[in-house]
């Protein structure tokens, strides 16, 4: 029986995301969190065979999770399942530690699949994104000019940018990266500075258009 440790800040996902797992032959839920303070103390005390992460945690990025996770427990496997655009945080969650990325509203067709392809050792990633991992790979995919930009920002930047290109306010912002609205601002001078923009109305420009290109 494979052990599974979900962590995900949202109590009903959690117990969706254990009865689906449950119903399939050999997998089993040892456990879950809610934060990634719970989630690595679960890890340690679970010993779970394969970690289910969200990216939007309340203490910190999902992201840094993963490091935290192949930095205590070595060559677990880990699967990132969010609501987050895998075109931008795919890559980004493999280098972290990730061996698969399941989007949220996919979970129903593609997790249990992508959990028995990481737990026989492959790779987990849609069909779609593969193609666009591979292209850039062999340089057969036309590169975008933002790209390299955008690899400058921290995780938590990148979710900042992201929100502000959808039009969520800094209140709204702040509140769902469980920080203050100072810390938004400080991450918005951040991506200002590393993008080369002078101005708040520019920024918000620059990432609408951005998120509308993806």
């Amino acid at each position: 029986m494979k052990r599974i440790l979900l962590v995900d800040d949202h109590p009903i996902m959690r117990h969706g995301l254990a009865q689906l797992i449950r119903t399939e032959g050999g997998l089993d839920v040892c456990g879950d969190a809610g934060s990634a303070a719970e989630g690595i103390e679960a890890v340690g005390r679970c010993k779970p065979d394969l970690v289910i992460v969200d990216l939007t945690l309340p203490d910190k990025n999902g992201l840094e999770l993963l490091k935290d996770i192949q930095a205590l427990h070595p060559g677990t496997f880990c699967i990132v399942l969010s609501m987050h655009d895998e075109s931008v945080y795919a890559e980004r969650a493999l280098r972290a530690g990730a061996r698969g990325y399941v989007m949220k509203e996919a979970a129903a067709d593609h997790l249990i699949g992508a959990i028995r392809r990481v737990l026989a050792g492959g790779i987990y990633v849609s069909e779609s994104m593969a193609s666009r991992m591979l292209e850039g790979m062999t340089g057969g995919g036309r590169a975008k000019p933002t790209a390299s930009l955008i690899d400058r920002l921290t995780d938590r930047e990148l979710e900042t940018l992201e929100m502000i290109g959808k039009g969520v306010a800094t209140k709204l912002i702040a509140e769902r990266l469980c920080i203050s609205t100072r810390t938004v601002e400080a991450h918005r001078a951040h991506i200002k500075e590393k993008l080369g923009i002078t101005d708040g109305a520019a920024l918000v420009r620059f990432a609408v258009q951005w998120v509308e290109s993806r």
